[in-house]
């Protein structure tokens, strides 16, 4: 289970969680650092990864993308890169439930 982790998120989270996320980038480790919603989208589908975003566009571009990307939505205002590690620590068995190929859902939204 591998995240691709947004630009609105710390790159720092990456070392932080290889203990539970091994194999985990940033977009700017992938040359998307500037790149549109939808291709971040498309490279996260394309190679496996689970798209972690503070970001609501990638939840709507969603239901246009097929077959769909599954999608950790962090619905918490301004907050530290350690909330934001805490958050996913909490949730990684829901994280694990959604990376799961018998999973109906494609997004998880975690406060």
């Amino acid at each position: 289970m591998k995240l691709l982790l947004d630009q609105n998120l710390s790159a720092k989270l990456i070392s932080n969680l290889v203990d539970l996320f091994p194999g985990s980038l940033h977009v700017r480790d992938v040359g998307l650092q500037a790149a549109s919603d939808a291709d971040v989208l498309h490279f996260a589908r394309a190679n496996g990864f689970i798209l972690v975003s503070k970001d609501a566009d990638f939840a709507q571009l969603q239901p246009l993308s097929a077959p769909p990307c599954k999608i950790v939505w962090i619905r918490r205002g301004n907050c530290s890169t350690n909330d934001i590690e805490a958050i996913l620590r909490r949730h990684v068995s829901d994280i694990a439930l959604l990376a799961s190929a018998d999973s109906p859902h494609d997004v998880l939204m975690l406060y």
